[in-house]
């Protein structure tokens, strides 16, 4: 019963992970829109975050400054491909392609994950999560609605196949981490880094950073800038990486990495709400197709557990042979 329970705490945190991921759009497209560069809304977005969880990271760590030292790589890796990575991967794919395939590319970062467990752990995929992946995949296309996009631009491939790499580290490094670094602190490590690393490349030269200051537009009403900078790190950023880090932990990579996969859904359902876009028919079917190989993977989980805490069979004792007395 406890099993289950921490199971049902890490799909809870897994799917707030991804609906709060799923609002950065909303909230940087009203910045973008009002003059911010997107990496500079990406750096904004990660080092406010840093800065927001500094002290509760401070406090969840109790002086246990061994523990910090003990991972800086993984912080490191973290930050450089999880959270600079990613978000310089898909960035600079969608110079060069439409959204919806660039969004594709960086989620096949899923299949990544489950050719790791198996090549680097020797976690063969089972037949009932090659299904759920084959399904997550079909609805993920259906929910971009890829139809009528252009032609295929090979360096915004490479760019997006890159952000798919810091997709899979993402959830490869949290789940993997040691169990005494706090979540927290694992959030806050890898988004400073990553927020340090956007910047140096923002003053080489390397990605426009540019910012206004004013008055933008956000769910069709003008407001403060600070309103979606604010939304962007706390929500997009402090919740959903802590959730996230937390989810991975919890689940396992690979289970994770396919409940991940709502983000895309709950995008739609996001821009819906605050932009009236309406989903069509096809997204719809498409995000149920998400929801049942999310369903496929964690039924193969839960059969996978039940084997493993299957008790042995007991052998019969042998015979006693018959003596003459």
């Amino acid at each position: 019963m406890p099993v289950r329970r921490s199971a049902t705490a890490g799909l809870i945190l897994a799917v707030i992970s991804a609906v709060t991921f799923s609002t950065s759009g909303t909230f940087a497209r009203s910045l973008i829109e009002g003059g911010w560069s997107a990496e500079a809304a990406v750096a904004a977005r990660v080092g406010l975050a840093a800065l927001m969880l500094l002290v509760p990271t401070l406090i969840s760590l109790r002086g246990r400054w061994g523990v910090l030292r003990r991972n800086l790589g993984t912080l490191s890796l973290f930050g450089l491909l999880a959270v600079a990575g990613a978000q310089v991967g898909f960035f600079n794919a969608v110079r060069y392609l439409p959204v919806g395939i660039a969004l594709l590319l960086e989620y096949l970062g899923i299949i990544l994950v489950v050719a790791w467990m198996w090549l680097v752990h020797g976690q063969r995929p089972r037949r009932l999560t090659v299904m759920g992946a084959v399904l997550a995949v079909a609805g993920l296309v259906l929910v971009l609605d890829l139809t009528g996009s252009s032609g295929i631009n090979p360096l915004g491939v490479v760019w997006g196949l890159c952000a798919g790499v810091g997709l899979a580290a993402y959830f490869i490094l949290s789940a993997r981490t040691d169990p005494q670094l706090p979540s927290m602190a694992m959030a806050t490590g890898g988004m400073a880094i990553g927020a340090v690393v956007l910047g140096v490349l923002g003053a080489i030269g390397l990605l426009p950073m540019h910012a206004t200051f004013g008055e933008v537009t956000f769910a069709g009403q003008r407001v403060s800038w600070i309103v979606p900078i604010v939304g962007l790190s706390l929500v997009a950023a402090v919740i959903s990486y802590v959730a996230g880090i937390g989810a991975a932990r919890i689940l396992g990579a690979r289970l994770a990495s396919f409940v991940g996969l709502t983000e895309v859904l709950s995008a739609v359902l996001v821009a819906w709400v605050f932009l009236g876009e309406l989903p069509t028919l096809i997204q719809l079917g498409g995000g149920s197709l998400i929801l049942a190989g999310v369903a496929l993977v964690r039924a193969d989980e839960l059969r996978a557990a039940r084997t493993a805490q299957a008790p042995e069979p007991v052998a019969a004792p042998a015979p006693v042979p018959a003596t003459n007395r």
